[in-house]
């Protein structure tokens, strides 16, 4: 049975598609046969309590000189769509955690949600992983700019970051001694007003910050490297990593499986860990990428993977 596939995302005509995860699932839900529809923050509403959003027709095509086509927009009830994937990048603002309660009104009409919107709101990518705390390097959280120099004091050289940040912005690398580190700190917690979050440095970042997927709790067997690049310690992709593909070690494998069954219990279908060295570092549930990399180094189909699982949801056998 076809199913009305809506995808929640940011601009469709902004996306790189050799590398966009969310163009990916696109491509494999109208593959299949499903209607597909585009929503945008902009075009969600709720009428008379009910999830409504001024929805578009869309058709894709794998081309870069022009990957999609749209018809005009229509109203429609968000109950009345089988899918939403709910793929809208950080940060996660107050409009961003607004988005979520429309979008629970929908699954409470009936509507699967990937991922979950109460997971969304409550699974901040950096906090989460402290859920594990078998899997994660040394790790503090605090305003205090005093508490944060403790951790560089005890732990030497450290990685600094907010709690609100994607793509490796806003993530230095410091230590104990270092001059520069007192104005860091004033700038990331706004002089002890904010959170922000340290890490022991792990110098194994050199052999990348690599990507596991998870879908429906079950890893990708191959995880997407991300080495960085000249005198960039950061492997994020958005600050000039290179992605290099690579099977899953067993350690990768257990802190795979020591995570799926929470990730499970809250509904989060499509999951990113994050992963240096052989320790978690972050959870991503908002819009995990790297699908498209994996696909082209080892042959993969990943959307068809996740949209086996969606379908599986959506006509249980």
């Amino acid at each position: 049975m076809n199913l009305r596939v809506a995808v929640l995302m940011d601009p469709i005509q902004s996306i790189h598609i050799e590398k966009d995860s969310s163009f990916a699932m696109l491509l494999e839900a109208q593959r299949r046969g499903h209607e597909l529809l585009y929503l945008t923050q902009a075009s969600l509403a709720i009428r008379e309590a009910a999830p409504w959003a001024l929805a578009r027709s869309v058709r894709v095509r794998d081309d870069a000189q022009g990957w999609f086509d749209l018809d005009a927009p229509h109203w429609r009830d968000l109950r009345q769509v089988d899918v939403i994937l709910a793929r809208k990048d950080p940060p996660v603002d107050d409009q961003f955690t607004y988005d979520t309660m429309v979008l629970e009104l929908a699954q409470a009409g009936g509507t699967l949600v990937v991922n979950d919107p109460r997971a969304l709101r409550d699974a901040n990518e950096k906090l989460f992983a402290l859920r594990f705390p078998q899997c994660i390097p040394p790790t503090l959280v605090a305003r205090d700019p005093a508490e944060l120099k403790r951790f560089a004091g005890e732990h030497g050289k450290i990685v600094l970051k907010p709690l609100d940040g994607m793509g490796g912005r806003s993530i230095f690398v410091s230590g104990h001694g270092d001059p520069n580190l007192n104005v860091i700190l004033e700038t990331l917690t706004d002089f002890g007003r904010r959170f922000a979050m340290a890490q022991r440095y792990l110098p194994e970042i050199r052999d990348g910050d690599k990507r596991i997927l998870l879908i429906d709790g079950e890893p990708v067997p191959y995880a997407l490297a991300r080495l960085p690049q000249g005198d960039e310690f950061r492997g994020n992709l958005a600050a000039g990593g290179k992605g290099v593909g690579m099977p899953l070690t067993e350690r990768e494998h257990w802190i795979a499986r020591e995570v799926a069954p929470e990730l499970r219990r809250r509904g989060m279908l499509f999951v990113g860990l994050d992963v240096i060295g052989g320790f978690l570092t972050e959870v991503n549930v908002t819009s995990p990428t790297c699908i498209r990399e994996l696909d082209k180094a080892f042959g993969l189909n990943i959307a068809g993977q996740l949209f086996d699982a969606i379908e599986a949801k959506c006509h249980p056998q």
